[in-house]
């Protein structure tokens, strides 16, 4: 199933002029405040006109220069920023009343076994803790039996404990719930971890747009994601986990020994690595305390308006980036081509970058 997506509106001083496809998965609408990303997710509810639009999901017309489906017939789930429940009506009721919109009979029981609602379905939302109120908003929108689920900052409201409670049910939402997922999000942590594709708006323009792993290691990119947000998304499976608390996991060009990791052993990962937490040695250095060294191939060299530079390389198949300085590139001699050695710090992963838990595929080789 394939959102298209191609409109035109002018609000304040910004002309909002987009186009783009969302297909199965996960896909991100990432760009500043203001870029427009709420706009285009109103437009695709059909909580907003656009000026110019055609806008459709899998065939079905929502806009059009004749057609303006409304909201309640475009099966489109909404989740916003705020839960937005009856605060007058139990977590139960909450869901019973989206239910009763639904085009086909929906698994109630299924919905709150996925989210972990089922101790809170006798409470109301104003017991609720943020990432709570979230979780029952997200069966809410599925119990309408939706064909496409939006989803405009749902965590944004939350601190970080908060969002590191809820963003593991995020990912069996995108594993379990079957229908395309647009999620609208202004955090590179979150757009990492969740999505399987990722438009990058700018001044109310897509800016670049394509699969998650290349747009997030595109140098090009990185003044849109912000140089201390940049970073590569390697792919990964768990191999061991340790008594020491480290665990190993192999990517395309070796294994890395990483705090955090709690998907069994087998297990497809994906590690967001931020290309300043990563160093670059042109021998394979020895006597360090960092462990994770990996053999790479620069292939490409990008230089900023400032002092630095973005290293990209290729591990095994993913991109890794490295942020170095512009004297750093010239005292190293780097230069595209070139075999070097990539060095990260178990310490630098952090847990909440690291997501997945299936366990279908091979192994990377080591």
């Amino acid at each position: 199933m394939t959102l298209s997506v191609s409109l035109t509106h002018r609000f304040g001083a910004l002309t909002l002029d987009v186009a783009f496809e969302a297909g199965p998965g996960v896909t991100a609408l990432f760009g500043r405040s203001g870029a427009g990303k709420t706009t285009v997710v109103n437009a695709v509810a059909g909580l907003l006109r656009p000026d110019r639009a055609q806008i459709s999901l899998d065939g079905t017309v929502f806009n059009d220069a004749t057609t303006c489906l409304p909201p309640h017939k475009r099966r489109v789930g909404y989740v916003f920023q705020d839960a937005r429940l009856f605060p007058h009506l139990s977590v139960a009721q909450n869901l019973d009343y989206a239910a009763r919109f639904g085009a086909r009979p929906q698994g109630r029981a299924r919905v709150i076994e996925m989210l972990g609602i089922g101790a809170l379905l006798e409470r109301r939302p104003a017991t609720l803790s943020g990432g709570e109120r979230q979780r029952v908003a997200l069966g809410r929108a599925l119990l309408a039996d939706p064909l496409l689920l939006l989803m405009d900052e749902p965590l944004a409201a939350l601190d970080g404990p908060r969002k590191a409670e809820i963003l593991p049910y995020l990912d069996r939402l995108k594993s379990d719930a079957g229908v395309p997922i647009l999620y609208v999000s202004h955090a590179v942590d979150e757009v990492a971890r969740l999505a399987d594709h990722m438009v990058l708006l700018a001044d109310g323009r897509v800016a670049r747009a394509g699969p998650l792993f290349d747009v997030m290691a595109d140098p090009a990119a990185v003044p849109l994601l912000g140089v201390r947000e940049a970073g590569a998304v390697l792919r990964a499976r768990v191999m061991h986990h340790g008594d020491d608390g480290l665990s190993t996991l192999a990517v395309g060009t070796g294994t890395l020994q990483l705090l955090g990791v709690h998907a069994p052993v087998g297990a497809e990962v994906r590690l967001r690595v931020l290309a300043q937490d990563v160093l670059l040695s042109r021998e394979e250095p020895r006597g360090l305390s960092a462990q994770n060294i990996l053999p790479v191939r620069i292939t490409a060299i990008r230089s900023g308006d400032g002092p630095g530079a973005m290293i990209a390389m290729d591990a095994g198949g993913d991109t890794l980036l490295a942020r170095v300085t512009a004297r750093a590139v010239t005292s190293l001699g780097l230069e595209v081509g070139q075999h070097v050695h990539a060095i990260i710090k178990a310490t630098s992963v952090s847990q909440i970058a690291i997501s997945g838990g299936t366990t279908s595929a091979p192994a990377p080789a080591p």
